[in-house]
């Protein structure tokens, strides 16, 4: 067998695949379904400082190439998730690395989330800082959008905890190796990459929006080639651990966005269809590296 541990900013993890935030919940909704021993690590859904109920239903639907999801980062709050034992508490007895999603819609918000959990670090591996959320202060524009802002998030988030830290690049940029380089100066010890595009459905009998929201993060196996080309120019961008992620379901991928440069990848919409290739994934992938005779998994990792 390979080896196909790798190293993350100091965590260590069995292999490199994990799941990618808001598509796996908070682990327990799986726990019948999937086996945490079989996978690296889990990304837990958004944590925000208060709780949200999120977007009107409908909020997802299939299209072609994938899915749109209009989920609205629905939560329950730091509070809740701290101490209610389906949250935190059961995160803690998973036998795999946790990473806690955490957002805001204010630099103050993200900062205030990250100190309550620097409290509460135990079973914690890494935060991971969604970017692509509107700051309320600056008229809406997202964070993910403006390096500017971007880095001010990050430097808030570093001065509240001493967790290592991931940041989730938005791919609604026009060189997102620039928005990579901000994050890393202010303090980011990875990035993972990529959040999901703007899309919208349209009923063309009823004439009405697929998701009650009109648009949505459009995600799944056509995101993959704009995944692939981001990870590749982040990687010559900055030497932090990379987190690939868009579009991935089979060991092929998680291959190419090695090759590209991602550290680890998460897999994301695949996991609705299929709960079980998170436990294939990690086979299938020592047998691609055995076939080709390939000892250790990090040695593909950015040979493009």
């Amino acid at each position: 067998m390979a080896n196909l541990r790798v190293n993350l900013a100091g965590i260590s993890l069995r292999n490199p695949i994990l799941t990618a935030s808001g598509t796996f919940g908070y682990a327990k909704e799986y726990e019948h379904l999937v086996s945490f021993s079989n996978i690296g690590g889990v990304t837990v859904k958004g944590v925000s400082p208060f709780p949200s109920h999120g977007n009107p239903t409908p909020r997802t639907t299939e299209v072609y190439g994938g899915m749109l999801n209009a989920i609205g980062l629905q939560n329950p709050g730091i509070d809740k998730f701290i101490a209610h034992p389906d949250y935190l508490p059961y995160l803690r007895t998973l036998d795999c690395a946790v990473f806690v999603n955490i957002w805001g819609r204010t630099i103050e918000q993200y900062a205030e989330v990250a100190r309550r959990l620097e409290d509460e670090k135990q079973g914690i591996a890494a935060l991971e800082i969604n970017i692509s959320c509107p700051n309320i202060k600056e008229g809406g524009i997202a964070f993910g959008t403006d390096t500017a802002q971007a880095a001010a998030v990050v430097k808030a988030v570093r001065k509240a905890t001493s967790l290592p830290l991931v940041t989730k690049l938005s791919p609604n940029v026009t060189k997102i190796s620039d928005f990579a380089k901000a994050v890393v100066d202010a303090g980011s010890d990875m990035v993972s990459l990529i959040n999901t595009l703007p899309g919208m459905a349209i009923d063309i009998e009823r004439r009405t929006f697929k998701i009650a929201n009109k648009t949505g993060g459009f995600s799944g196996p056509a995101l993959k080639p704009i995944a692939i080309r981001m990870v590749y120019e982040t990687r010559k961008a900055v030497d932090v651990p990379i987190i690939g992620m868009g579009g991935a379901s089979n060991a092929e991928d998680v291959v190419e966005f090695m090759m590209a440069g991602a550290n680890a990848v998460a897999i994301g919409t695949a996991i609705f269809s299929n709960p079980n290739c998170l436990a294939q994934i990690p086979q299938e992938l020592n047998n691609w590296l055995d076939k080709h005779n390939v000892k250790d998994v990090n040695d593909i990792v950015g040979v493009m």
